[in-house]
């Protein structure tokens, strides 16, 4: 017994090392190097002060603000802790319900707007955490922000046309705006 204990005490211990120490310093030292703005979590920081991640979504409800995707993650929106969609299958009524209730909140907000809603502002992304919205959001949203913030609709395209990320290697991905950074343009345009 104790012929086979011992090796597989000592090959346990070895991998433990291996593989719960060993490795992550390796990762994280290369990621460090390599990659240090996204290994530290891409924050965003307007002088000196952090005021988001550009990798994750936060929550603007102020009508001068463009708003990005809802989120799905509880206790409270966009917690990086907890990932995840809200499971609701397309006939469920819950989730029928939730996209009414958003739809009605941009109308609310925009009373003038009678442009179709585009999806991805009423309906969470699979992570719940999705930091962009696509160009049509953005556009969708150019008027009650230009209004709100008493700039011309031209100014408001135009940062929206800035900031737009577009498919990468021409093909790949939606084009889309990032929400956090395209509002930050927005607080400099005062």
């Amino acid at each position: 017994m104790k012929a086979l204990l011992r090796p597989a005490v000592t090959l346990f211990a070895a991998l433990t090392v291996l593989t719960g120490v060993v490795y992550p310093l390796a990762v994280t030292g290369v990621s460090q190097l390599l990659f240090p703005q996204a290994a530290n979590g891409s924050i965003v920081k307007v002088n000196g002060k952090a005021v988001g991640s550009a990798l994750i979504g936060q929550q603007f409800s102020s009508p001068g603000y463009f708003w990005g995707r809802p989120s799905a993650t509880g206790p409270f929106p966009n917690n990086a802790a907890v990932s995840s969609g809200s499971n609701l299958g397309p006939l469920n009524p819950a989730l029928a319900d939730a996209v009414k209730a958003r739809i009605e909140a941009l109308k609310a907000a925009d009373p003038g707007n009678d442009k179709p809603v585009p999806v991805d502002l009423v309906t969470a992304s699979a992570s719940g955490l999705d930091p962009d919205i696509s160009l049509a959001a953005a556009y969708y949203q150019a008027t009650r922000v230009a209004k709100n913030r008493n700039l011309s609709i031209e100014q408001v395209k135009s940062l929206i046309e800035q900031h737009a990320k577009h498919p990468w290697l021409g093909g790949f991905g939606e084009p889309r705006v990032n929400v956090l950074g395209l509002n930050l343009a927005l607080d400099e345009k005062r």
